[in-house]
């Protein structure tokens, strides 16, 4: 017992001298923490924590089952101020082309940290190597001689940790049940300007729209729920990569906004509004229309655009934001429940599920918001829902990306 004694005597002691030594015996916190001066996103704008009355607004008595209102709180933001563009889109694109040329090239490295091999983007791609040969279409599937790139090698794997199905296990599940994988097909689906639209001649936006440098500044459409998540992941990493060059803290992810966050920032802070701009008209004083929509009977071109517009055309939301309502229909990270607003939380609602490939198509349901192009002005409104399928590409559905806040405030900064 006295060894025992003499023992924890002289750890105590230890321990003791240690702290003194430090932080002279005070409890003054780690001291060589990293710096944190917040950030301030290219292309996004801050969105402020604030609570707003969801699902109210010009709707009919049948719809108040889907859009029950709410009042919810929702933690500050980041939200892009425009919708993802072709042009921004293709620095993806481009990023998995060149990584999928350094693969063929055999330009690895080994990875001091890890131990891993990685690619090495030190090298230059001679894109007339004979090795690249394979990256093109091939024989048969070449169109008149062209050398085309067969866009269906462009193949990203993105990966997301499930935190709901870990904080709710019980079984002490290892950790890599709760990591998930998925490979996606990145290049546009430059078809759905002929699958949407039957009987129409819409050839020369499936042969442009992606790749013409007109359409440059136009939002990305053609692309699915799951390809819009691997975006963002791609994205959060091109970030962090930078970030870590510099010595600096990682933020949270880019993700796709939340169902609440889209509505909440559409409101422009104008709680109840019907649009974005406010109220109560798709139209301003001098009778010009205020988005991109199909008005009257489909008067397509009365707006200012046939199809889709610049992503910064028509003038922003009181938060910045442009295109909140009309052009494209965006993708959100919820999934669609009718009932959702009677059971979701009023702090931050969020309402997700991973929809496996081989689960009913019910399940596979993702909220869309915003209105596009092709819809009359009821889905341009802040409240409208609507939804589509995780796995489905249209040519009206793009998205944004959205950047949780870390702090109370950005004039904390």
């Amino acid at each position: 017992m006295k060894k025992l004694l003499r023992l924890t005597i002289v750890v105590l002691a230890v321990v003791a001298a240690s702290c003194g030594s430090n932080q002279n015996g005070q409890l003054i916190g780690i001291s060589d923490r990293p710096l944190w001066k917040g950030i301030n996103p290219y292309g996004m704008v801050y969105i402020p924590s604030g609570t707003f009355h969801i699902g109210t607004g010009d709707q009919d008595i049948s719809n108040t089952f889907v859009q029950r209102p709410k009042s919810v709180s929702v933690i500050g933001f980041y939200m892009d101020d425009t919708e993802i563009t072709n042009n921004e889109y293709r620095q993806f694109v481009y990023w998995v082309r060149d990584s999928l040329a350094h693969a063929y090239l055999d330009h690895f490295i080994e990875d001091e940290a890890t131990g891993e091999e990685r690619i090495d983007w030190d090298y230059d791609i001679d894109w007339e190597d004979e090795t690249l040969e394979d990256m093109y279409y091939q024989g048969d599937n070449r169109f008149a001689g062209k050398k085309e790139y067969d866009v269906n090698k462009f193949v990203f794997e993105y990966e997301w940790y499930d935190w709901q199905g870990a904080a709710h296990d019980k079984t002490g599940k290892p950790r890599n049940s709760f990591i998930k994988r998925k490979k996606v097909k990145v290049y546009p689906d430059t078809l759905v300007w002929i699958r949407d639209l039957s009987y129409s001649y819409n050839e020369p936006m499936t042969r442009n729209y992606f790749y013409h440098p007109a359409y440059d500044d136009y939002p990305a459409v053609g692309i699915d729920w799951h390809t819009a998540n691997a975006f963002n992941y791609w994205r959060t990493k091109l970030w962090n990569t930078y970030e870590s060059s510099k010595d600096n803290v990682n933020t949270e992810d880019f993700r796709l906004p939340f169902e609440a966050e889209w509505e909440y920032a559409a409101r422009g802070g104008h709680d109840f509004s019907t649009y974005p701009w406010g109220d109560y008209y798709l139209r301003n004083a001098k009778g010009c229309l205020l988005a991109n929509f199909k008005p009257g009977r489909g008067n397509y071109s009365e707006d200012g655009g046939v199809y889709t517009v610049k992503a910064d055309a028509y003038f922003p939301n009181d938060y910045g934001l442009f295109n909140m309502a009309g052009n494209v229909a965006e993708w959100t990270n919820s999934a669609y429940y009718e009932n959702a607003y009677s059971f979701i939380h009023d702090l931050n609602p969020d309402i997700r599920y991973d929809a496996k490939d081989d689960d009913v198509e019910a399940q596979k349901r993702k909220v869309i918001r915003g209105g596009s192009w092709k819809d009359i002005g009821h889905f341009l409104q802040n409240h409208a829902r609507h939804w589509e399928f995780q796995d489905t590409t249209k040519s009206y559905i793009g998205f944004r990306s959205a950047l949780t806040f870390m702090g109370r405030s950005v004039n904390d900064f």
